[in-house]
């Protein structure tokens, strides 16, 4: 299915689930909207199952747990037209059972899309889940068992602020790490949020409206069941399940979260009893150097990752001339896909310019040729430097005749003289230009391009340099 295709057929599941929960608004347990139910949940299957083996886990679990909130809404609509609904049922048992399959499908594309990297994100996502936690007890959970009612009535709806906390657990550690954050990944979101804000309607509305509007929230579930299946869906959903972006700098808004985190169990100790002059001192003493390690930490992991990039850098980019290095090369060479060009750079007369005025000179024509390469060329070329006075130009998408301009474009300016201490260096180059396109007969170029296409280059460049100075060869020519 296209891109377009599939974008107005999640459009229109969008569509239905939303016109189906608002006929439950007027219609508890309607057949449209268990009709929807069961399209999101079908839908939801055939996402998982027509996934390869190794990646339907998560969409499995996920579709397991759509089913038993459907399941419960089923229980519930036949016990509202034939039966009495009790306060609790089997429509509890479904409706928390879906909770930790969620829970664990989030943490499970959150290994698939961080390998490695989850240990922050865990660390991090246990601070605000147990601050999330410490509220729901002292809120939700502690009021509704001390209700006085029977067991089941008191111990069940306390499940659900449980259930919540496990939930926002799995999505925190999908948010706190990295992985892409294209559109399915904000409808994946967007359904956990749904959930939880349905939930904490649930249990903070019937203190200021009647419980009949409040009943109404739940059909909102099914608006988050259609976001994940929306997710599942896209295009584009193989980014809930890859690799993605590491993330580089710790952003601000994560620091402030883990500040309020460690406010929360002071905060709620001081609330619970009698507030006066010494405990407002003691809590804003504890906000202060609550504030002031947190500013520490943030300077240490500012500078990890100032020392990490540098390290980066200097493994993918040549000291001197700030050109990509060999390993670079090669991987984008890999990469690389039909029309591609590379040209094999060997600068002539260099040898003389270090002997005559030392290796400074000699740096400063590497320096001035290396700004020069990167000038000429378009941005989606690499221009990069093997060692000594070698470079390379990767052309993707260039044809012969591309790069036979290219070449003779860079003969002109690296023969322009390099100013240096009062004198003018004149240097030359010998250009080895190999191509590759579709009609090569290659069934796997990318296989071809990182060692015959730069060995072909190389060779057209010491044919070059037996033509005399500044010249360029065509492999095979």
């Amino acid at each position: 299915m296209s891109a377009r295709r599939t974008a107005i057929f999640l459009a229109l599941v969008l569509l239905g689930v939303t016109a189906s929960v608002l006929s439950y608004a007027t219609t508890p347990g309607s057949v449209g909207y268990l009709v929807a139910y069961a399209v999101v949940v079908g839908l939801a299957w055939r996402s998982a199952v027509r996934r390869s083996r190794p990646d339907r886990g998560p969409g499995l679990l996920v579709a397991a747990a759509i089913t038993l909130w459907m399941t419960g809404d089923l229980i519930e609509a036949v016990q509202y037209y034939f039966f009495t609904v009790p306060p609790v049922g089997p429509s509890d048992v479904c409706w928390l059972g879906g909770y930790p399959l969620l829970a664990v499908a989030l943490v499970q594309m959150a290994r698939r899309r961080a390998p490695g990297q989850l240990r922050g994100a865990v660390l991090d996502g246990a601070t605000l889940t147990m601050a999330a936690a410490m509220l729901s007890w002292q809120f939700l959970i502690s009021p509704l068992l001390a209700t006085g009612e029977s067991l089941a009535s008191s111990v069940v709806p306390a499940l659900y602020p449980v259930a919540d906390v496990v939930l926002l657990a799995g999505v925190l550690i999908i948010a706190l790490s990295p992985g892409g954050r294209g559109r399915p990944t904000q409808y994946l979101f967007g359904g956990v949020t749904v959930y939880l804000a349905v939930d904490l309607g649930y249990n903070l509305l019937p203190y200021v409206v009647s419980y009949d509007l409040v009943a109404r929230l739940g059909p909102l579930v099914l608006a988050g069941n259609g976001l994940l299946v929306a997710a599942l869906l896209h295009p584009a959903s193989t980014e809930l399940l890859r690799p993605g972006a590491r993330l580089r700098t710790l952003h601000a808004a994560r620091v402030l979260f883990l500040g309020c985190a460690l406010m929360t169990a002071p905060t709620l100790a001081i609330l619970r009893s009698d507030v006066g002059g010494t405990e407002v001192a003691a809590l804003a003493a504890t906000a202060a150097c609550a504030a002031f390690i947190l500013a520490r930490f943030t300077a240490a992991v500012r500078e990890q990752e100032r020392t990490q990039a540098q390290l980066a850098y200097q493994a993918h980019h040549d000291p001197l001339t700030g050109l990509a290095n060999r390993s670079v090369l090669t991987d984008r060479l890999g990469e690389a896909a039909t029309p591609v060009a590379v040209l094999y750079l060997d600068l002539d007369g260099f040898k003389q310019v270090n002997d005559r005025l030392g290796h400074e000179a000699g740096d400063a024509v590497l320096q001035a040729v290396a700004a020069r390469l990167s000038a000429a060329v378009r941005r989606t070329d690499l221009v990069s430097r093997l060692g000594g006075d070698e470079f390379v130009l990767l052309c993707p998408g260039a044809t012969e005749a591309d790069a036979i301009e290219l070449a003779d474009r860079v003969l002109r300016d690296v023969a322009e003289p390099v100013p240096y201490r009062g004198e003018q260096l004149r240097v030359g180059v010998s250009i080895g230009i190999a191509s590759l396109t579709g009609a090569d007969g290659a069934d796997d170029p990318a296989g071809v391009v990182p060692s015959a296409l730069l060995r072909s280059a190389d060779s057209a460049m010491y044919d070059a340099k037996r033509l005399g100075r500044g010249n360029w060869v065509l492999a095979g020519a």
